[in-house]
């Protein structure tokens, strides 16, 4: 199955920080405990986990059952930008974090540089570094050192109605231009139906669209960070969103909202732009809603010149905090959880999870395990791997990305209400950014 991924050569997400950048100038954050409480009373070593992604109850449960030396007690919490970050971001400042917990590829460099996850390098060998995609090893391994384990990468993929395009004699569009056209007739035909969503209170997906085109929003240069949210291939991404919203061709609606998932049963919302884990979500969601099974597929995310060309949206890591003394339990329990058979088959046989796992192994055992009924059957994971290919290379997340995003997401909310642009969102965004490195004492390059 490798020929099926991309290189090392294509595809380097930014994760190699240098050490000055992150490590002397980000607080304090490049110690880290590495203790553990081995069980020698000949009590099961207990882990306290938290996280949201799907299958991750029946991955627990799966790890308990075939490991009786470890104990994991397992809290399902909102998603992170749905509030899952604040709540263990408050739990490491008050002392009360889990031992373990999910956080995703963005947000891993502002946990690092706040010092609230363990360096894990000790823990981590080459053979076990080698079991993942080169890339995904790189998005977590910060300043040269180690700091979670990846689950999956995340790819986007366009997933649409069959039926809804049929109706309206629409062509999958390969380019974003074919795709407003799209857009434009699908509206016509189906007045109450539009081609997709922009969510305001989710920045990432935009995030992703601009890393397909091309953009760097975060440099490291020596010991300082170039920042630019505003350079000409954002701004050919903001441009065109803006218009579609202002033009009334895509819904604007919360992400996974009860309104979102109300759309898109009813017909109104006719396609979803997300990324490998979004076939679990839109099956979970609507799988047994009249009328779904077998009308949705997938196809691969339009570009703007019509070649292969993805971003990254999201994609999962363990990182263990920095109070945990049970760092070597709660690795033994990630590694399952990323790197064996039993453990991926354990989240995708929940039916909710279509991950891409980071481990390049696993790929043959996801594939067969996610039932694509809901799809017609289709090869969805043959459509992951072509857009896995196809990641554009040079991005890299900042070390402020809860007030990059958060500041986003404010400003998008008035693109929702109509007072506001997409365009003013990524200004305002890029000063409060630089804002908070100057709080930090992070050092901006010119």
């Amino acid at each position: 199955m490798r020929s099926s991924m991309f290189s090392r050569r294509r595809v380097r997400a930014g994760a190699a920080i240098t050490a000055a950048a992150l490590c002397g100038t980000l607080l304090a954050a490049c110690g880290g405990e590495q203790d553990d409480a081995s069980g020698a009373d000949g009590k099961p070593v207990t882990l306290t986990f938290w996280g949201w992604a799907k299958g991750t109850r029946e991955v627990v449960a799966d790890f308990n059952a075939s490991h009786p030396d470890i104990r994991i007690k397992f809290e399902e919490i909102p998603s992170g930008n749905a509030g899952g970050y604040a709540k263990i971001a408050n739990a490491v400042k008050a002392g009360n974090a889990p031992d373990v917990f999910n956080i995703e590829y963005p947000q891993l460099p502002d946990f690092v540089s706040q010092g609230a996850v363990q360096d894990i390098s000790g823990l981590v060998d080459d053979s076990l570094r080698g079991t993942y995609l080169p890339q995904a090893s790189e998005l977590t391994s910060l300043g040269g050192r180690t700091w979670a384990l990846p689950l999956d990468i995340a790819p986007q993929a366009f997933f649409y109605r069959k039926d809804l395009f049929r109706k309206a004699d629409i062509t999958v569009p390969r380019t974003w231009e074919e795709f407003r056209k799209a857009a434009e007739k699908l509206k016509a035909a189906q007045p109450k139906t539009r081609i997709a969503t922009f969510f305001p209170d989710d920045p990432s997906t935009f995030e992703a669209m601009a890393w397909q085109n091309g953009a760097r929003w975060f440099t490291a240069e020596d010991d300082a960070w170039k920042v630019d949210l505003t350079a000409p291939e954002t701004g050919k991404a903001a441009d065109y969103w803006q218009k579609l919203i202002d033009d009334d061709l895509v819904q604007v609606q919360p992400s996974f909202s009860q309104q979102w998932t109300a759309s898109l049963q009813k017909g109104e919302t006719a396609g979803y732009l997300g990324a490998s884990w979004g076939g679990g979500v839109l099956k979970a969601n609507l799988g047994s809603a009249p009328g779904m099974d077998g009308n949705w597929a997938v196809a691969p995310m339009p570009t703007w010149n019509g070649e292969p060309a993805s971003g990254m949206l999201g994609g999962t890591t363990f990182a263990v905090s920095k109070d945990s003394k049970k760092a070597e339990a709660a690795i033994e329990f990630a590694t399952w959880a990323t790197t064996t058979p039993e453990g991926m088959k354990a989240r995708i046989d929940s039916g909710t999870s279509s991950s891409y796992p980071a481990a390049t192994a696993l790929l043959p055992v996801a594939k067969k395990a996610f039932d694509t009924a809901f799809y017609g059957g289709q090869d969805i994971y043959g459509v992951y791997a072509e857009a896995a290919k196809s990641i554009k290379p040079g991005w890299t997340w900042g070390p402020a990305m809860g007030v990059t995003n958060g500041s986003l997401k404010d400003s998008f909310g008035k693109v929702a209400g109509r007072t506001g642009t997409i365009g003013d969102a990524l200004t305002t965004a890029q000063q409060a950014t630089l804002d908070e490195f100057e709080n930090r004492g992070l050092k901006v390059a010119p």
